[in-house]
């Protein structure tokens, strides 16, 4: 079930989920205050608390909210307030990324440190002439500025050096994971000609800060983990173990975003089924008198009765809300 991104090359990490094992299991859910909660995040967040309530392990909250352009005003407030009608309850204090920026510049300057950044003067539109080829998410960087920057060209982003090998890793549902990372995305950028700290940054330094070691998330994050990977083992951190929970599509085939529409969690009715639609998303088995039951009953019973095995690995459009009454 695993799956390749490039050519083969030499192994740069190989990672089993048994190799990083920790005594006591700390995950997370990050939504991105971009607007409401949709079926897709809800779908990651009932994975991810279902997994670590069941391994009795902490289960913490981080609000992505770095890239302040996309930040709709009022969307956090509804995703906090969709998550507690729906019954979660989570670890410490909320983490705010857009608090967190001398963490991000910490990081940065110990990688500038060991001579792993440079600055890149390249717009978009340089990197999509001279691209050698398309890649996962875009143009791959073609290394203009790798050796120093052009002469009378001025740095826009920074951005990390990445080798000519493999990076491989054990995904709990796609099994193994390889991606050649020069050939697959190339240099990447971790601060924006903007300004901003790039997510594969932050994320990174935000998951090591607060002892996250399971990351449960979506599989539109696989192909990011590669360089997650990667940049820890930069910063000298222990690499989480992943899970990346299938794509929810919505009637047109499309990934399920913010602009398909919040989920229905108006009142306690609208709330328990929308769990029960999720736990049925995931491959899980809610029996018909959860139908009765109250939000927390519902997560209560996919904490104590959650599969890993039981999720499906494909992409599919969520069970309509008429099966599951």
């Amino acid at each position: 079930m695993g799956r390749i991104f490039g050519p083969r090359r030499v192994v740069l990490f190989d990672m089993t989920v048994s190799d990083n094992c920790c005594n006591f299991y700390v995950g997370r859910f990050a939504p991105s205050p971009t607007g409401p909660l949709h079926f897709g995040s809800l779908a990651t967040a009932v994975g991810s608390y279902c997994l670590a309530r069941q391994a009795r392990g902490r289960w913490l909250l981080r609000m992505e909210d770095l890239d302040a352009p996309r930040v709709v005003p009022g969307a956090a407030a509804d995703i906090l307030q969709a998550l507690e009608k729906l019954g979660f309850e989570w670890d410490g204090e909320i983490v705010w990324q857009s608090r967190r920026q001398e963490a991000y510049r910490q990081a940065l300057e110990q990688l500038r440190a060991r001579g792993l950044v440079f600055a890149c003067a390249c717009s978009r539109r340089e990197i999509l002439a001279s691209a050698p080829h398309p890649g996962e998410e875009g143009p791959i960087y073609p290394g203009t500025c790798r050796p120093g920057l052009p002469p009378g060209r001025q740095p826009r982003a920074e951005r990390l050096r990445v080798p000519r090998r493999q990076v491989c890793f054990r995904d709990g549902l796609f099994g193994r994971v390889e991606q050649h990372l020069a050939d697959a995305v190339g240099d990447f950028v971790l601060r924006r000609a903007d300004g901003i700290f790039a997510y594969q940054l932050a994320v990174v330094v935000d998951d090591a800060g607060a002892g996250v070691n399971q990351v449960v998330r979506g599989a539109d994050l696989l192909g990011s983990t590669p360089r997650q990977i990667y940049l820890h083992s930069c910063l000298g951190q222990t690499v989480p173990n992943y899970v990346h929970l299938p794509l929810a599509l919505a009637a047109d085939g499309e990934k399920i975003s913010k602009r398909h529409g919040a989920v229905a969690v108006a009142d306690v009715g609208d709330a328990r089924l929308t769990l029960v639609r999720v736990l049925e998303f995931l491959g899980q088995r809610p029996p018909a008198e959860l139908r009765d039951a109250s939000p927390r009953e519902v997560l209560a019973w996919g904490v104590e009765n959650f599969d890993l095995r039981r999720v499906p690995v494909q992409a599919a459009a969520p069970p309509s809300a008429g099966g599951s009454k």
